[in-house]
This record gives structure tokens, sequence and C-alpha cells, in this order.
């Protein structure tokens, strides 16, 4: 289950976050790495988000990344077509409240298509660097801080103080 931002939010915003609609970091964090979760479309585009940028960065499946500018278009189509299906799927299952709220600078999707990539980074690290390496702890952090972003986006959006650009 994804834990409940602390931030104070109505009853429906909770229930909303609670209910998997808007699933936690943990929870996108855990899709991106190929995990079984339960959570509905946001988490399969997710997952299919991380397994772009692995075929992109670091190949998958053994095979080398890939360099024919051909694939990477197609990879890149295919990156812009789910991070627009998860702004459609945002943009009608959760209320943007208007009036008084912030507007962000970019869309839930394409916050999610960063963390899929920066996963695919980090865990990459985590497998071919030394501990004490340097660029593995800023690939972490760097990880960390954009789940914390995503938390926080998704808990203004809820409580109605922030609302999201629509560039549908």
């Amino acid at each position: 289950m994804a834990a409940v931002p602390s931030a104070p939010q109505s009853v429906t915003a909770v229930q909303t976050f609670v209910n998997g609609i808007l699933p936690s970091s943990d929870l996108l964090l855990r899709a991106c790495r190929g995990y079984r979760v339960i959570g509905g479309p946001m988490l399969w585009f997710t997952r299919d988000l991380a397994v772009l940028h692995e075929r992109r960065l670091i190949g998958r499946g053994g095979s080398e990344p890939t360099h024919d500018p051909a694939t990477l278009i197609e990879i890149d189509r295919r990156r812009n077509e789910l991070v627009m299906a998860i702004d459609d799927w945002i943009s009608r299952a959760i209320p943007q409240h208007r009036l008084g709220a912030t507007l962000h600078t970019e869309t839930v999707g394409s916050v999610i298509d960063r963390i899929a990539e920066a996963s695919v980074r980090a865990h990459h690290a985590l497998m071919t660097l030394d501990a004490n390496d340097e660029i593995l702890h800023i690939a972490w952090h760097h990880l960390a801080e954009l789940a914390d972003a995503y938390d926080d986006l998704i808990a203004d959006v809820l409580a109605g103080r922030r609302r999201l650009p629509s560039w549908l």
C-alpha cells in the first residue's frame, strides 16, 4: 500500500492516494525495476518507460545499447506516446483545481519519464561501479530527489494547491 504523505489533505485526496489512483514514488520505482505491483495503468506505463530507457541507455537482456538512429527515434516516439497516455489518464482521473492553485512546470507523465530514466541509470551504476564511486552516489541522490519531488507534486495536486499543465 502506498504511504500517505504527511501534508494536510482533504479526505477525498487521501483516499485517492491510498486507493492507488496516483501511486507513490515507491510503487513507481518498484515498477521501474519490473516488480509486479498492483496499481493500474500508471504503473504499467512506468514500467514500459523504464524498459525503453534500458534499451536506449544500457541495452536490454544482455544486448548493447542501441546507437541506430532509426531505433532511437522509435524509442523516443514510444516514450512520448507513453508520457501522453499518462497525462491523458491523469486529466480524466484526477480533478484539477484551477482557482488559486499554482501551475506546475511539467506534466506528471514527463516527471515519471525522468524517474524511469534516473532509476535505470542508478541501478546500472549500482551494478557496474565501485561502491565508493561518486557517480554512483550522485545517481542515487538524483533518483531520491526526483522521487521526493513526485510525491510532493502528487500531494499538492490532490490537495488542490498545484495544478498541472494541459498539453494534450
